[in-house]
């Protein structure tokens, strides 16, 4: 039918009538039933296009009226659109061959429709172009789809092309089809050296079983990840791989092998693991190591024997003092090296703290251990070389067996300490075995010093505050940070029972270091909940006083705990006082921090008024028992008085202790005694008691 109507028009050219009979052909056949514009354009011997027929919605769209038939684009549209049109319509004439071509055409401000039109020229008999039929089409959609797909397809490129991930682009045969431009950088190499490699070519030979199974998961429509060793040319890298489905038309036809490159974060994870079962001193293993180990050790070890040495440096505590705590850290790290080398890889050794060591031997009997203790004692019998000095140290080993003398990890770690602890009592430099009779003849003591090793690390210990006093305004200036110990068994336990305790084991130092810091910590609290600003009196041990670490210690805590020095008070005893030319220099070194110092139960031991001249001390604290009597002896009166007297002009505060009745009050304050503190006014007390002084 189409071709009869193309016949139709090829015939009497010149007879416009018969355009009649040709209408009802065009119409009720094609133009009726399409939604395409449909214009015949008759080409005039001039060139110019005369508009012959239109459809119903071509007439709509170009605005033809009903006399359109004769008339041009001119006619209808303005000059530069009907310029355009002729341009297409005359390269259609031109080439005598079908031609189209697309428009964009503005709605609005924001909104375009597109139309893709396709000119053909109709020929007479001699081949010229007489008729053009241009049928127009709205491409909107499609335009707005391709633009979408293009879009999508760059978004995709640049997801892959930037991505700082190492993107591999995998066949279901594992053949490396593409990488993007971080593969290169990650394997410092071109895309023609890896692609048509096998990704698997790139992993360690351990990691390829895994990987392939990741593999072909992600063939069933899984993603995996993981974490594996990549070996390309002279690179060893930590990577962390994700593998993607690549899904057409419901079916994965290709795997995206994402690479992360986590070498450093992987040496950052090894070495904090490093760093919590490793003592940084010593590198040996540490406490947290031993816990974990033992308990490991015991479950798989059930059925063997097991003995655990508990080591102590003898004498290492007054070699510290002597040398300096460098020459004690450098000793420390000898003796880790020779324990390491006495046992070798069968055994671990664990530095359990300070100058204790701990030593599992699993599959080990009594009569192995035995053989090692010996081994032990002996060698540490030879001196060890530090500066070109000569040091001799010995150790002190108390061992428990698994499982003649308990099941359980701490309970090991105990019995050995308990036999420890009666070694140091009798001989040091030897060994026991730990037996029952231990745990009947050890007293309190042992529990004791035995608690006190992990009362820290238990939360066992508290600070009480006993307020001082102002006597001349009675109220309330400073504190005294007094020490407390509810032992899980024995429950609160004297300081006057576990102090002394401290003192001789070397307890004193860590325990005095936490002191300081809950002291300093308590501060900061009342400062942040608004609480005016107060004084901490801290006691300083003999030993601490020692120590050459503690001002870097306290000035560390200072800082940070954003502590101004003005809110402490440092008290030492006399006995701390008797090297004077140590004990001047500590002095000197703490004033200048800018704490004050305080002389605490002046009276009671060598008293010298020649340190009150030298020292550059702030307060006195007369101590309780020269209060208790001080309105029924006479001695004590007069010392008290004195005391003051003395204080008064040598220009010092001072504080009486152990105040308890308002008679022993009114006798102090008529001497104009600075400052005092007992049951009279409060009992030492919890923090969370104090503030109604603040009130």
């Amino acid at each position: 039918m189409n071709n009869y109507f193309l016949n139709l028009i090829k015939k009497d050219l010149e007879n416009d009538e018969r355009y009649t009979e040709i209408e009802p052909f065009i119409f009720d056949i094609i133009l009726k039933h399409v939604q395409d514009l449909i214009f015949i354009m008759k080409v005039e011997s001039d060139n110019s296009f005369t508009y012959l027929f239109a459809n119903d919605i071509g007439k709509i769209h170009a605005k033809l009226g009903q006399d359109y038939v004769g008339k041009t684009f001119y006619d209808f549209v303005r000059s530069e659109i009907a310029d355009h049109l002729h341009e297409k319509y005359l390269k259609a004439v031109e080439s005598k061959k079908t031609f189209s071509y697309q428009d964009k055409v503005q709605i609005n401000e924001k909104l375009f429709s597109y139309g893709e039109t396709i000119l053909t020229p109709i020929k007479n008999d001699q081949g010229k172009v007489i008729y053009i039929i241009a049928v127009t089409r709205d491409i909107t959609d499609r335009v707005i789809e391709q633009r979408m797909l293009l879009e999508s397809q760059e978004m995709y490129k640049s997801l892959v092309d930037h991505n700082m991930d190492a993107v591999f682009s995998i066949n279901l045969s594992s053949e490396i089809l593409t990488v993007n431009p971080s593969v290169l950088r990650l394997l410092n190499s071109n895309q023609n050296a890896i692609e048509g490699n096998s990704i698997f070519d790139l992993f360690e030979a351990q990691d390829v079983k895994p990987l392939r199974n990741a593999f072909h998961q992600t063939i069933d429509g899984n993603s995996v990840e993981g974490e594996a060793i990549l070996l390309y040319k002279n690179k060893k890298l930590n990577v962390h791989y994700k593998t993607v489905p690549i899904i057409i038309n419901g079916k994965v036809n290709g795997i995206f092998f994402i690479l992360r490159d986590i070498t450093e974060k992987t040496k950052q994870s090894e070495m904090i693991e490093h760093m919590a079962y490793h003592d940084p001193l010593t590198g040996l293993l540490n406490r947290s190591a031993l816990k974990s180990d033992l308990k490991h050790i015991l479950q798989f070890n059930n059925k063997q024997s097991v003995a655990v040495m508990y080591i102590d440096l003898d004498r290492f505590k007054m070699l510290n003092d002597i040398l300096g705590h460098n020459s004690g850290d450098l000793l420390l790290i000898e003796v880790s090296k020779r324990l390491s080398d006495l046992v070798g890889p069968l055994y671990s050794v664990y530095r359990h703290g300070g100058d204790e060591f701990i030593i599992v031997l699993p599959d080990t009997d009594r009569k192995k251990a035995k053989l090692v203790a010996d081994q032990l004692i002996q060698k540490f019998k030879e001196p060890f070389y530090l500066d070109e000095i000569l040091y001799f140290i010995s150790l002190s080993i108390g061992i428990s067996m698994f499982p003649e003398d308990c099941n359980d990890d701490d309970s090991l770690i105990t019995k050995a300490d308990k036999a420890l602890f009666v070694v140091k009592q009798r001989n040091r430099a030897q060994y026991l075995f730990y037996d029952n009779e231990m745990d009947k003849n050890t007293n309190e003591l042992l529990e004791i010093e035995t608690g006190l090793r992990r009362a820290i690390e238990h939360e066992e210990l508290t600070l009480f505050y006993q307020p001082q006093i102002d006597l001349s305004s009675n109220k309330v200036v400073s504190f005294e940070a007094l020490l407390r110990w509810n032992h899980p068994k024995l429950g609160n336990v004297s300081p006057g029972v576990f102090i002394p305790i401290a003192e001789e084991s070397g307890l004193i130092i860590p325990i005095g270091e936490w002191v300081i810091e809950e002291a300093c910590k308590q501060i900061l609290s009342w400062q942040e909940e608004g609480y005016p600003e107060t004084t901490i009196a801290i006691n300083l041990s003999a030993k601490q006083f020692q120590q050459p670490h503690l001002i870097d210690m306290i000035e560390s805590l200072f800082k940070t705990y954003k502590i101004s020095p003005k809110h402490i008070e440092f008290e030492i005893t006399e006995g701390s006082l008797q090297d004077a030319e140590e004990a001047l220099k500590m002095i000197t070194r703490l004033k200048k921090l800018g704490v004050m110092i305080s002389v605490d139960d002046f009276g009671t031991g060598f008293s010298s008024l020649m340190y009150l001249k030298q020292f550059p001390i702030d307060t006195l604290k007369i101590d309780q028992s020269f209060i208790k009597d001080v309105l029924l002896d006479k001695k004590d009166e007069a010392i008290v008085t004195t005391i003051l007297h003395l204080a008064e002009h040598l220009g010092l505060t001072v504080v009486a202790e152990g105040i308890e009745t308002d008679e022993q009050l009114d006798f102090l304050s008529n001497l104009k005694c600075h400052k005092g503190q007992g049951y009279l006014f409060s009992r030492p007390i919890p923090a969370e008691q104090i503030t109604k002084f603040f009130e």
